[in-house]
């Protein structure tokens, strides 16, 4: 009698610790199913944001740095959006005109336009921050300027964009093209708009590949390049009619 209730006690102990465990899995799938699957919080439409400093004054094209020696982020097309804004140069530090050109997804084919670089010097450009791979950001996602080596499956390369994590790489001179895996898809690009009477930019829409984690990024088909409604899903809009520069340290530097 005395043994058949101790025996008792242990199975209830035992449906006890398998409840919480099976409890534990559960919140546990639930916060992953909340990084695989964002929020639908989003916006119907590309905002133009002014791109402005902290102290709410506006990004002057010229001012920006060269070479990205100081990472300048801001968010776009939602306020969760990392993108990086460069003005690419040469290994004079001086600026390199970024032509339009046909960037490929070497996932399935798929092609689209890249506009070019904008500003006094056509060398403006901004390129999502997330890494179309895993998702990746700054300051494992950054960028090697002239001079400074990644080191990467094709061996030591600058002038590119190149996530630490897991060495994809990307062309900023090219549309954010991919260089070597394991990513498949081009880094998004921000179309920027540049203001030649006040020296400002603006943030008008983005191109290439959904954004990382959004509805579609990971079925780049040509109806989702050309109306690339899943960046506009997934986030927190952005408040009022501007987005924040804000400057960083390049660990690549």
């Amino acid at each position: 009698m005395g043994s058949g209730g101790v025996n008792e006690g242990r199975r209830n102990f035992l449906r006890a610790m398998v409840a919480v465990a099976g409890l534990s899995v559960v919140v546990g799938m639930l916060r992953g199913l909340e990084v695989l699957v964002p929020p639908s919080i989003g916006i119907s439409a590309f905002p133009k944001l002014l791109l402005v400093d902290e102290s709410g004054n506006p990004v002057k094209a010229s001012q920006i740095p060269i070479n990205g020696k100081q990472i300048a982020l801001f968010n776009y097309p939602l306020g969760d959006e990392p993108n990086v804004l460069l003005a690419l140069g040469d290994s004079n530090g001086s600026p390199v005109e970024v032509p339009p050109t046909t960037v490929v997804i070497p996932q399935n084919g798929v092609s689209y336009e890249f506009p070019g670089g904008v500003g006094p010097n056509k060398n403006i450009v901004a390129y999502s921050a997330l890494c179309q791979h895993l998702g990746c950001t700054f300051p494992e996602l950054t960028f090697y300027p002239p001079g400074v080596k990644a080191i990467t499956v094709n061996g030591p390369m600058d002038k590119v964009i190149h996530c630490s994590c897991h060495g994809s790489t990307y062309d900023p001179y090219r549309g954010g093209a991919v260089i070597t895996g394991p990513t498949v898809r081009p880094l998004p690009a921000v179309i920027l708009e540049w203001d030649p009477s006040t020296d400002e930019l603006y943030a008008v829409k983005m191109t290439g590949p959904i954004i990382y984690g959004h509805p579609g990024y990971n079925n780049p088909t040509q109806d989702v390049i050309n109306n690339p409604l899943g960046d506009l899903e997934g986030g927190t809009p952005i408040s009022g009619t501007s987005t924040i520069v804000k400057y960083y340290s390049n660990p690549a530097s």
